[in-house]
């Protein structure tokens, strides 16, 4: 009996900790961009869109110093974009990713969440706009860090000036 009590009290702890990787507050957002080098970027414009947001973030982005690994979901001509090789896929890009920064709609999320499991990021950053609790519970359950409805090049910009 005393086993079954210890497994349902660590089932229930379980449960709980993963809240502790949706990170919501300005403290958990600066130690995460402290923490990352390499951004795969899921639903990345190319050059012809240069005025959304799912380029010019990126472009930001490689501008600040942090590798980008573009993975556009449309365009399938396109092999560089901002000179960088393209990969369809997050499980295909070679060597590790510290997050994957998504631009796709909220409901567009789900069909992607086994790809961004088997990469195995350290966190996951759903652009302003896109918030998905369930895939982001997914996530966090996985062990992923996960942030939802901020903008990554705003945030970066307030968080890490002068670091």
């Amino acid at each position: 009996m005393r086993s079954e009590e210890t497994t349902e009290e660590g089932k229930r702890g379980d449960e709980n900790n993963w809240r502790e990787n949706l990170i919501e507050t300005d403290e958990g957002l600066a130690e995460l961009l402290a923490e990352t080098r390499r951004i795969a970027v899921l639903g990345m414009k190319t050059e012809a869109q240069s005025f959304q947001p799912a380029f010019y973030v990126p472009k930001y982005l490689v501008a600040a110093g942090l590798e980008v690994v573009p993975v556009p979901t449309y365009y399938p001509e396109v092999t560089r974009i901002l000179g960088l090789e393209v990969y369809r896929k997050l499980s295909d890009i070679l060597g590790e990713v510290d997050m994957v920064n998504v631009f796709r709609r909220s409901q567009d999320i789900p069909p992607h969440v086994e790809d961004i499991i088997a990469k195995r990021p350290r966190s996951v950053w759903f652009q302003s706009g896109i918030r998905n609790d369930r895939a982001a519970e997914q996530l966090a359950r996985a062990g992923i860090k996960v942030v939802q409805d901020r903008c990554l090049m705003v945030e970066h910009r307030a968080l890490m000036r002068g670091r």
